[in-house]
Formats: structure tokens, C-alpha cells, sequence
């Protein structure tokens, strides 16, 4: 066979039963790949996880139908451990055919424990390499290394020198690849055998990417200065004092032609920031000059050149992993900042490439969500892809930790671009701060009363239809998730319209000795963005200002200090659009957005398709039957024609993928 998928879609065969019951242990009917298969095949899923929420969407969508004689193929997949299917309800039992499916069947050779903490994404690598290796037996050990290997390109025993290990590091961290714990644990194992690499922290430089690149910062100065001093006189060695909060080697081979490759990326996608320099003149005109501060308009400019080039080459293809566009959209956003900075003096050949590249970016993107987008909202909370999984991962941090507390931040309507915004005034008036930046998708249509109360629910939208025009039931959902979690209703603190003015009856709750969640809605950058004339640049300056003020600061000193694991997050982004004109549909849509409209039924939606052909029809994926989105074309909102104005609620990167942030205070 020619993929491990091919042993499980080949039993879902359409028409042969309209109910199938899949005991499925290990995830794997949640993998991006097998979802597409199985829609392709006519069938759909729905986990059983919460049995009301089951039973809601069961009766509600498929039941029903059977009553009118219709048929469905629909699977319902049940993760239990046990690897059976006796956790389901009678009703259902008797009604299904059943299958089962795990990772022991797929890969008989290795080690379970260690195949299972692997990505799902992952088992492609592992599948081909055990079809072209003739595998005994392999143990536990020889099975972590055989993966190393074959599946993440380390062979420890070959990394005999600094940039054997800078190379590997940086493959794994500019790609926020994720490599299981047990994995790491056996990397360092086999690292530390030899003493190469005594003075090296390995325990966090390989496991924690924000280290790893704070670690690479602190060094690149040094570098710098030893670079500059060679040129000088040849071999002279600068013994000028540091002081690093990283330990570790003092020099790194930055030099090796290995590491060389990935410096201009790095910088110029700003996951390392260039320093000024006494010889900075001289500096810029060599390789590293990318790395060191010279003019600022300068600086941008060469950057921004160099971004074009590098996400051009960069956009994700069609069966893309949702991973590669979290990746591409935080460059993508590196570029509209910068882009947006130095608008007034950017050469009109600049702006045609960005604008062309704008529309590649959107194409893939729209192209991509229509094949794989549906895939999205099933899989695993951990980590999470979503805004609907937050809760759910929210509550894997806490644990069994009785004394745990956790924050959950959403700033409405911030997108990633300003986020980045935020990200510079946050540090540069706290450096304690460390943010460990990851991604999730928000809900389509981008609309904050569907996408904001997921955030909240830890639920898809199709399980609250009541109140998905508005967020008034959001204390309530996210009230009801962490009892149903086993917290106590005084332990769970909800706020909205944060974002200026006192913070004292919130640091009076938030002071309760028995306040251990908190879920807060921060409203200052929609209200902000609603009342934006000025764009994209606009937007960044008044978000920018409002950073600058102490409110948000001390809004995160106050959960830090009280104990709280804090993570930020928003429930869509924004983007600058031009007016195409109004629907004239009276009283027909059930909501109305400048990007988008939401329609009772296909034959209202469809008559005002006829008026904007480039429109998008949205199937509701996660969401109420009678929900259907008429979403605005690119870069277009249905509002005056040749108005332009920033809005969400369609789909463009810029809107649906925002950042979940881990807000941490390092200790001095």
C-alpha cells in the first residue's frame, strides 16, 4: 500500500451502512488526510466525546433524516483506550456496523508507546521509512532513534561538533516542529555520552523554542564582535565582558556554512532582531549585515525586499498541513507590518509585488480552506488548532493540580500583524517577558458572536444555534465547561469590556482565594477597528498607542503575580477592504457583516449570489443547518462601492489565523 491511510479508508465503502461505529484509540480517524478521505467518500463524523453534546448533534442532523427515509453515511468515532466500542450508547450499538483501528496494526514492529506520541501528521514519514527498511523487532530505544531518524532527520551520533547541533536546532525550531518529549529525552541521552557538549544547557536549548532562539541573540552580538575584530587585525580576540541569561558557550560557528543559510530568515522574519555596532558601516556590507542595525528606513527596506522574496517561495500548497500556513502567517504578518510602517515611502514597484503576492496568498489560502478547513474542527485539543479546543487544552494545563490557576486573554479583533504590534510595547517596557507564540484558526464566518463564544464554549457553534447572534450566553458556556471539568462555580471568574479604565473589581476577583480560572474579554482593538478610516496602518498606530498605555500591562502583571499560567489569544483578525456594494435583501439575512452575510437557506443565499458572482458560498461546517454564509470576495466588503474600510468575518489569513500566546515572567 501506498500510504498507512489506505488499511483504514478502505472500509468505508458509501451505502454499505448509514450508521458505523469506529473504536479508534489512537486519533487516527483525526488525521488531516483520512478526514479528507472520508468526506471525499460521502461520509461524516462526529466524535463522541460529551454524550449531551453527541446526542444533540445525532438526533438533531442525522436521526431526523433517517425518520424521512433518507440515507447518510455517518461514522461516530470513540477514542476510549480501551480500544472498544462499549462506551456508546445501546441505541446505537444495535444500529452500527463496527469497525476498529489502531497504531499496533499499522506499524507491528515498533515500540506502541512511542509511535502513539508522535503527530498523526507524522506517521508518513514513519510508514515509508519502515517500508524500505527490513525491521525486526525494534525495542523501545531502538525505536525512539529509528523515528529520530527517519521521521525528524537526527542522527545523534553524528553530531559531533556545534554546528552539527546548530543545524539540527534550527531546522527543528524555525519550523516550530514538534517532537515528542520521549524523543527529546532520548536525543539528550545519546548527546550527553560524550562531553562535547557539557556546557551546554540541551535540556531546554532542544526542547523550548523560545530559549533556543533567546539563547541565539545573546550570542549574535558576540559574533559580531569577534567578526569585526578579525577584520581589524587578523586573528585579534575582543575580551569585552558579557553578560548572558542564557548559559552556554560564549562563541557560536554563526560563520558554518550549515547555519549561514538560515540567518537571513531568521532576521527577516524577525525571530531574531538585529543590534547596532561600533563598525556597523563595514559590517553591512558583508554577509552578516542583515544582523546589524544600520538606518532605519534602510533596514526595512532591505528586510522587506528580502521577505517578499522568501514567502513567494513559500506559499503552501493544496493538501498543505494546517501547520505550514501557521508558519507562512507569521511572516505573512511580519510583511504587513513592515509594509504598512513604511507605506508613504514605498516604490511603486514594491507595492505592485506585495499586491501581487496578496493575491496568490489569498487564492492558496481560499483553495485550501475549501478542501481541508472541514478537517480542522475534530482534531485533537492538544495542541490546539482552533478556538474551540482552547478550554479543553486550557484544562489539560491545569491537571490534576488542585492549586493550579490559568487566564485565558482574547482581544477581540486582534490579528496577528498587530499582535506583533503589541508583542514590541509589551517588551520593551517589561523584558522579563517571554511569549511562546503558537496558532489557531478561528471560527468561519469570522464573526466575533460565532468565533468568540467557541473560545468560551470549547464547543463548535453548531451546539449553541440560540445564541450565535449574539455573545450574551459567553459566562455561561465557559461557566458550564469548567464545572463539567470539576471546578466549582466560585472558582471561575468571567469579564468582558476590559481593555481601558480600573482594574479594581477585577483585581478584587481575581484576589479571591479561591479563583483558580479566568476567562477575559479585552473589546479596546474592535472598538478600535470599527471606527478605523485610516487602514491597515491606521489600525497598527491607534493599536500601537493604546500598548503604550499601562492598562494591559498591568492587567497581565496582575494574573503573573497572583499565580495565574496567562495565554492571549483573539477570536479573528482584520484586514483592509474595498466596498462592492450592499445586498439589497431586506429582512432575509440573519446577521449582516461587511464581510460576510449568514442566510436561513440556500435559495436566499443563492439570489443574492447572482448579484456578487465572486462571492463565496460557505457550507456550514461546525455550525447550525440553518447558518449559511455568503462570504465577501478578496479583499472586498459588501459595503458602499469603493469605500475602504477594515472588517473580518470572511476568510483571508489575516482573519482566521491568530495567535494563542503564553505570557511568562522570567525570574531576575
Amino acid at each position: 500500500m501506498s500510504s498507512w491511510r489506505d488499511q483504514i479508508l478502505r472500509d468505508f465503502t458509501p451505502k454499505v451502512a448509514r450508521l458505523t461505529l469506529v473504536a479508534d484509540p489512537d486519533g487516527l480517524l483525526l488525521e488531516e488526510g483520512i478526514l479528507e478521505g472520508i468526506r471525499k467518500r460521502g461520509f461524516e463524523l462526529i466524535p463522541f466525546e460529551d454524550n449531551i453534546a453527541f446526542r444533540y448533534a445525532y438526533e438533531s442532523k442525522f436521526r431526523s433524516r433517517w425518520d424521512r427515509g433518507e440515507h447518510t453515511d455517518l461514522v461516530v468515532v470513540l477514542h476510549s483506550q480501551a480500544g472498544d466500542l462499549s462506551g456508546l450508547p445501546y441505541d446505537l450499538l444495535q444500529a452500527g456496523r463496527r469497525l476498529s483501528f489502531n497504531l499496533g496494526d499499522i506499524f507491528p514492529n515498533l515500540s506502541p508507546s512511542v509511535v502513539t506520541s508522535l503527530d498523526r501528521g507524522d506517521l508518513d514519514a514513519l510508514y515509508e521509512a519502515q517500508n524500505n527498511h527490513a525491521l525486526g523487532q525494534l525495542g523501545e530505544n531502538a525505536t525512539k532513534e529509528f523515528v529520530l531518524r527517519h521521521v525528524f532527520g537526527i542522527a545523534p551520533e553524528l553530531i559531533k561538533q556545534p554546528s552539527d547541533l546548530l543545524r539540527v536546532l534550527l531546522r527543528r525550531h524555525y519550523r516550530s516542529r514538534r517532537i515528542p518529549i520521549v524523543l527529546d529525552e532520548r536525543f539528550i541521552q545519546i548527546l550527553r555520552q560524550s562531553t562535547i557538549f557539557d556546557d551546554w544547557p540541551l535540556e531546554t536549548l532542544i526542547t523550548d523554542r523560545e530559549v533556543f532562539f533567546a539563547f541565539l541573540q545573546e550570542r549574535w552580538p558576540i559574533f559580531l564582535d569577534r567578526n569585526a575584530a578579525k577584520g581589524a587585525s587578523g586573528v585579534r580576540e575582543n575580551k569585552k565582558p558579557y553578560s548572558l541569561a542564557i548559559e552556554g558557550p560564549l562563541y557560536l560557528p554563526f560563520e558554518h556554512h550549515d547555519i549561514r543559510v538560515y540567518i537571513d530568515n531568521l532576521f527577516v522574519e524577525g525571530l531574531l532582531h538585529s543590534v547596532s555596532h561600533d563598525q556597523a558601516d563595514s559590517l553591512s556590507k558583508t554577509w552578516v549585515g542583515i544582523g546589524v542595525r544600520t538606518a532605519t528606513i534602510e533596514d526595512r527596506s532591505c528586510r522587506l525586499g528580502k521577505l517578499i522574496d522568501s514567502l513567494q517561495t513559500s506559499i503552501p500548497v493544496d493538501d498543505a498541513k494546517h501547520t505550514d500556513w501557521f508558519h507562512f502567517a507569521r511572516g505573512w504578518a511580519e510583511l504587513i507590518l513592515l509594509a504598512s510602517d513604511q507605506a508613504e515611502a514605498l516604490p511603486e514597484k514594491t507595492r505592485e509585488h506585495i499586491k501581487i503576492l496578496q493575491a496568490k496568498v489569498d487564492a492558496g489560502f481560499t483553495a485550501w480552506l475549501f478542501k481541508r478547513y472541514a478537517g480542522l474542527v475534530n482534531l485533537p485539543p492538544v495542541p490546539p488548532v482552533m478556538l474551540h479546543h482552547l478550554p479543553r487544552f486550557l484544562a489539560r494545563q491545569v491537571g490534576k493540580d488542585r492549586n493550579g490557576k490559568i487566564a485565558l486573554i482574547l482581544v477581540d479583533g486582534l490579528a496577528m500583524d498587530q499582535w506583533l504590534v503589541v508583542r514590541r510595547e509589551l517588551a520593551s517596557r517589561q523584558p522579563a517577558f517571554r511569549f511562546r507564540e503558537q496558532f489557531v484558526f478561528a471560527w468561519i464566518p469570522s464573526l466575533t458572536s460565532v468565533s468568540r463564544q467557541t473560545a468560551f464554549a470549547g464547543k463548535a457553534p453548531i451546539f449553541f444555534p440560540n445564541s450565535i447572534q449574539s455573545t450574551d450566553k459567553e459566562p455561561a458556556l465557559w461557566a458550564q465547561f469548567w464545572v463539567d471539568q470539576g471546578f466549582t462555580p466560585n472558582e471561575i471568574v468571567y469579564f468582558k469590556g476590559l481593555g481601558d479604565g480600573s482594574l479594581e473589581s477585577f483585581s478584587e476577583a481575581l484576589s479571591h482565594p479561591k479563583t483558580r480560572v479566568a476567562g477575559l474579554v479585552v473589546d479596546k482593538v474592535d472598538k478600535i477597528m470599527h471606527g478605523m478610516e485610516m487602514g491597515t496602518a491606521g489600525m497598527h498606530n491607534q493599536v500601537c498607542q493604546w500598548a503604550k498605555l499601562p492598562y494591559l500591562n498591568t492587567l497581565l502583571d496582575l494574573l503573573l503575580d497572583r499565580g495565574f499560567r496567562v495565554y492571549l489569544t483573539s477570536d479573528h483578525g482584520n484586514v483592509e477592504a474595498e466596498g462592492c456594494g450592499r445586498p439589497a435583501e431586506g429582512a432575509m439575512a440573519n446577521l449582516r457583516g461587511e464581510r460576510v452575510r449568514i442566510y436561513p437557506d440556500v435559495a436566499l443565499r443563492s439570489k443574492v449570489k447572482e448579484r456578487f458572482p465572486a462571492a463565496l458560498e460557505w457550507d456550514p461546517v461546525g455550525l447550525p443547518e440553518d447558518c449559511l454564509a455568503l462570504l465577501a470576495p478578496a479583499r472586498q466588503a459588501f459595503v458602499q462601492e469603493n469605500k475602504r474600510i477594515v472588517s473580518h468575518g470572511g476568510i483571508s489569513v489575516e482573519e482566521l489565523i491568530v495567535p494563542l500566546v503564553q505570557i511568562e515572567r522570567m525570574s531576575e
